[in-house]
């Protein structure tokens, strides 16, 4: 009764030819019935290209500003709220007015009421920013330290509002400026790009156009006061009719600015640099506290 045992056994060498062929065949037994098997999906080559384009674009949006702040030392630039007006067909009054032809208490006091260390720090006041810190419970009203640098930095590149990611993207913008541009050219170009009133006029020349019917240059110590106090809500306060607050704050921002004039250091030197190229001009007088 051997035969039938004999019958049913595989050759060794014929299994392993059997195995062989499937081994190197590449296809399974389910694909040689007929059925699909899923597994690993095969990549698919446009989301790759997609994803790429994404990062690429995400890359130079926020690249660009480090580029273009470099060529702001002698272009004069807009802000991103004057191109979203402009986008929109909404009015905007400006005119780019240098420093030097300004009268010279307006730096000092914008300065004096916005950020009295301007002159000091490096774009990011790190103590004002460590003592709001260690003063307030919550950490989200430190956001609103800001100095005239970071305020540039948001009027030039980012959006108006208060947010984690725009203070994130904002600092690093802040310490690139000031190492790049001198402070007066700074100072010059916030006071250019500010919004200074409630209807698209932006610049310290449109604001006090529209607030006193006169030129920058012709601003007395209280009106420069007065434009100083409106910066921060130029939308809700009037500098053209002001309340008994905005009132107030003018009053004690001229005399602080007339007490810390010294603080005004980095943009005297700039406007005496600037006389000696021009010879001229309205409030250039050497003595004056610039």
């Amino acid at each position: 009764m051997n035969g039938p045992a004999l019958y049913c056994k595989i050759p060794p060498l014929a299994g392993a030819t059997i195995w062989l062929n499937r081994r190197t065949s590449g296809r399974s037994a389910a694909e040689e019935n007929g059925v699909r098997v899923s597994g690993l999906a095969k990549p698919r080559p446009w989301l790759f290209r997609l994803a790429r384009g994404v990062a690429v674009a995400i890359l130079v949006v926020l690249l660009l500003p480090y580029l273009l702040v470099p060529l702001y030392r002698v272009i004069n630039p807009v802000s991103t709220l004057m191109l979203w007006r402009w986008a929109k067909g909404a009015r905007v009054e400006r005119s780019f007015v240098p420093i030097a032809r300004m009268a010279p208490a307006l730096p000092i006091t914008v300065i004096a009421s916005e950020d009295g260390r301007f002159c000091t720090h490096r774009g990011v006041d790190w103590r004002e920013l460590r003592e709001r810190l260690e003063d307030v419970e919550d950490i989200g009203e430190a956001r609103a330290v800001s100095t005239i640098t970071q305020q540039t930095a948001k009027n030039l590149f980012l959006w108006p509002g208060r947010s984690f990611l725009r203070k994130g993207l904002e600092l690093p913008l802040a310490l690139w400026i000031d190492l790049v541009l001198p402070k007066w050219r700074v100072l010059e170009i916030y006071l250019n790009i500010a919004e200074w009133g409630p209807n698209g006029q932006f610049g310290a020349e449109a604001g006090s156009r529209y607030a006193f019917n006169k030129s920058v240059r012709s601003l007395t110590p209280y009106e420069a006061a007065l434009l100083a106090a409106v910066l921060p809500n130029p939308r809700r306060r009037s500098a053209k009719q002001p309340g008994p607050a905005v009132r107030r704050l003018a009053v004690i921002y001229a005399v602080r600015g007339a007490a810390q004039a010294p603080l005004a250091f980095c943009v005297r030197s700039a406007k005496l640099a600037k006389m000696a190229r021009l010879g001229r001009g309205p409030g250039l007088d050497p003595r004056d506290p610039l």
